[in-house]
């Protein structure tokens, strides 16, 4: 028996690069997606990662779960750590070898980390940025990032509170980076949601593939700070991405390649929002009936925008 269960063990150990047995939620969309992500690109691959979430459940010392190299960074400066390992590879003429990535939640992303992701696509190293959007300081608590999408109730932007907009949660945009990522003249450039497995291993495949630098922005529902059960998780991606509220498209070059179609009867937002503990408030008045319809007209620009 105790045979059997070590060679179980050491098959498990050697069939990915982000091993079970780490601290995430049961269901965390992010937790599934990072190990797409790493199986994907390969043992030849240095990792910075930015503090938060992943951070946290996958490396408490002296343990970790990562199979490839991996160097935790703080909050802010994951890019600026993958530029360094980037310009010492290159040194030693091995940047065509080995691949580089920086990657982070959207709070170290859309805003701690900001300034020095656009300083590294500014300088035009080859390094992949992944951000894994869970929409919100998930790790602290729940507080609204700059990826918090309208209307949703955080631990910052509480529904019901006295504000300028009382009652309906954030009343801030959500920021888009694929924009600003365009801005800097990205050759590659993509969105797309834990939902969609496949679309995530193409999209790295492309990424790496593409000179230069490339960012790639993956929705990631969060159990605790959606408030949702953990199956839900898969169900909401795709959701998402269906309503046309998180499309999942790609920009080559500049231009917009290939983008997963809304289904012909597409589903309302309402029947992404309304599993959610984060929007439950939205459910309950005419005036959160008033901020479903602003988010379904949101969802309809992207339809247009995108083509999807």
């Amino acid at each position: 028996m105790h045979t059997i269960i070590n060679k179980t063990l050491q098959t498990t150990q050697h069939s990915t690069l982000l091993s079970p047995g780490h601290r995430g939620c049961a269901g965390c969309g992010q937790m599934i997606a990072a190990r797409l992500v790493a199986d994907t690109l390969g043992p030849n691959t240095i990792i910075a990662n930015a503090t938060g979430c992943l951070e946290v459940v996958t490396t408490p010392y002296p343990e970790s779960s990562w199979g490839l190299p991996w160097i935790h960074s703080l909050f802010e400066n994951a890019a600026a750590v993958a530029s360094g390992i980037y310009a010492a590879l290159k040194t030693q003429g091995k940047d065509k070898k080995i691949k580089v990535v920086a990657q982070g939640g959207d709070g170290g992303t859309f805003d701690i980390g900001f300034g020095l992701i656009s300083g590294m696509w500014e300088r035009g190293e080859n390094i992949l940025y992944i951000c894994y959007d869970n929409e919100a300081y998930m790790n602290t608590g729940a507080q609204a990032s700059a990826a918090t999408p309208w209307a949703a109730n955080t631990s910052t932007t509480p529904a019901g509170a006295a504000c300028d907009l009382a009652g309906i949660g954030s009343h801030f945009m959500k920021k888009d980076m694929l924009a600003i990522a365009l801005a800097h003249g990205l050759n590659y450039v993509a969105q797309t949601t834990v939902a969609f497995p496949l679309d995530i291993v193409k999209k790295i495949k492309q990424a790496v593939a593409t000179p230069g630098p490339s960012y790639l922005q993956i929705l990631v529902p969060c159990v605790p700070g959606w408030k949702i059960e953990p199956k839900d998780t898969i169900q909401l991606a795709k959701l998402a991405t269906q309503t046309g509220i998180y499309p999942a498209v790609e920009f080559i070059n500049g231009k917009l390649g290939e983008v997963i179609k809304t289904p012909a009867k597409r589903p309302p937002v309402e029947n992404y929002l309304e599993p959610q503990g984060r929007f439950k408030h939205l459910f309950k008045d005419e005036r959160g009936r008033e901020q479903i319809a602003y988010i379904q007209k949101l969802a309809d620009e992207n339809i247009k925008k995108y083509g999807l």
